[in-house]
């Protein structure tokens, strides 16, 4: 089983996923948005499967500090194209396992998804 986890370095909660895949031995790649960015067609798969308003997070401070024209009606275009544009906007973590999309750290979530 390949295990992918895409976030940002600095983050608490990716800390926090990392620290408990590692203490369970499971392999896995990061991919570090600051230094690699997230490639459209990947975002799309996301929001196929699990939606943009899941994906998008409201609450980092990347967003807050956007203008407010850029956060008024938002829809599935304008999310993507911020979330491309600033992929510190994606919730963290996004994990790959499996052929599934889990959005955010939740320990027994993860404990299902890895068996």
């Amino acid at each position: 089983m390949t295990i992918t986890m895409y976030g940002i370095t600095t983050c608490d909660t990716i800390k926090k996923a990392r620290v408990w895949l590692e203490s369970r031995d499971l392999p896995y790649r990061f991919h570090d948005y600051r230094a690699e960015g997230i490639e459209a067609e990947r975002l799309d798969g996301w929001v196929d499967k699990v939606g943009w308003e899941r994906l998008l997070n409201k609450g980092s401070t990347t967003f807050r500090e956007l203008p407010e024209k850029d956060k008024e009606a938002l829809d599935e275009k304008k999310a993507k194209a911020l979330m491309l544009a600033k992929p510190t906007m994606i919730k963290r973590p996004v994990l790959e396992v499996g052929g599934r999309i889990l959005v955010g750290f939740k320990p027994d979530v993860y404990e299902e998804a890895v068996k």
